[in-house]
């Protein structure tokens, strides 16, 4: 194995390229999004923001849109939102998998916030038939729906609202950029897979397309904004300040708060497709400084990936997937969201000008380093 000199990323990525140096790429995405949130001026970024989110919902109930799952980062961002003066509308997106934990720090964030809260409920047998379908689609995607469900939800209940502005609990100083290796959506990619695998409609499930990109981007001008990348901001200290503000509980682990999320990243990620998501979360703090390489290398080689059997029976029980159809799904040839018909190829031929919109601030930075793994 690989590994770049800088960071704890590997060549179990498979687009990942090293320099004379050793140094990979990822790291150089990471440099250029510092040089887009630089801490230097972080504080006078923020005023700026919030003057801008606050002149245009004058007038209006609501000035932003924030997305609330009862984990750290998301209820950190809406903390800190409303002490900064603004006046969100919490949006969540029950796809059905919400632990107790999770429920329970909603509710009791909103309540001692006083912030409305609102839940867009996905047809149980609808979503679980197209989690089933990426399941057998054998990609490591499978939470892809959620996540773009959730934009989705986010993104088009501003435009209802007349809101400019969704605030997500995104920061690469913590969580890196995912490489498209390990998580890859587009809403094409989705249809796909539930016409190849599935066996229902998605009607009630919220897809987002390149038409909608263009559409809420572009003419609605709502602008997608990761709020916490205007914090110096940690996990282990945003957990102790959202335990005594808000009574908030930890759930244990890196997003277990949703359980299937929990089963996906600690059970079918690493015995399936050999991914180790923590190796992203723990090389954004080496690079941001908050802990060494070393400490790092050793997070990964004594912690090892564990998620208890009581959580996976629970995951197959409520798919309705035997433990034979499980194992079935677990021995099927591994594939990736270039054996399925997406928005990819279209995008690699658009690449050039899809930065330039990025750089004009039209779309979000972040967009082309997700989908583009390069500079």
């Amino acid at each position: 194995m690989k590994r770049c000199s800088r960071s704890v990323l590997d060549d179990t990525i498979q687009s990942i390229t090293f320099d004379e140096n050793g140094e990979s790429h990822y790291c150089k995405i990471y440099d250029e999004m510092a040089k887009l949130y630089p801490i230097e001026t972080r504080e006078q970024d923020l005023q700026n923001l919030l003057e801008q989110i606050k002149k245009k919902g004058q007038g209006k109930k609501y000035d932003c849109i924030i997305g609330v799952s009862g984990g750290t980062d998301s209820t950190y961002t809406m903390l800190k939102v409303v002490e900064l003066g603004l006046r969100p509308l919490a949006v969540h997106l029950d796809n059905g998998w919400n632990s107790d934990i999770a429920v329970q720090n909603i509710k009791r964030a909103c309540d001692i916030l006083n912030v409305e809260l609102y839940t867009y409920v996905i047809e149980w047998e609808e979503f679980k038939d197209l989690q089933k379908s990426f399941l057998r689609a054998s990609t490591p995607d499978a939470e892809v729906p959620t996540d773009v469900a959730i934009h989705a939800t986010l993104v088009k209940m501003a435009a209802k609202e007349g809101i400019k502005y969704v605030l997500n609990g995104h920061s690469f100083r913590t969580e890196f950029i995912m490489p498209k290796d390990w998580t890859y959506m587009d809403g094409r990619y989705i249809k796909s897979i539930q016409k190849q695998f599935g066996s229902k409609k998605l009607k009630s499930f919220p897809n987002f397309t390149i038409l909608d990109t263009l559409y809420y981007n572009l003419i609605r001008g709502i602008k997608v904004v990761p709020f916490l990348n205007y914090f110096e901001y940690t996990k282990e200290d945003a957990r102790k300040v959202l335990e005594d503000k808000l009574e908030w509980q930890y759930y244990g682990g890196h997003h277990h708060e949703n359980l299937y999320t929990k089963f996906y990243q600690s059970h079918l990620l690493p015995q399936k497709f050999g991914i180790d998501k923590r190796k992203t979360a723990l090389s954004a703090s080496i690079l941001s400084g908050k802990i060494t390489r070393d400490e790092a290398l050793q997070v990964l080689d004594k912690e090892k990936h564990h998620v208890d059997k009581e959580t996976v029976d629970f995951v197959l029980r409520k798919l309705e997937l035997s433990t034979e159809d499980f194992q079935q799904i677990m021995s099927l040839d591994i594939k990736s969201f270039r054996d399925y018909p997406t928005y990819y190829p279209m995008l690699k031929q658009f690449q050039w000008p899809i930065k330039l919109l990025c750089q004009l601030g039209l779309l979000p930075m972040i967009l082309y380093y997700k989908f583009f793994d390069r500079l």
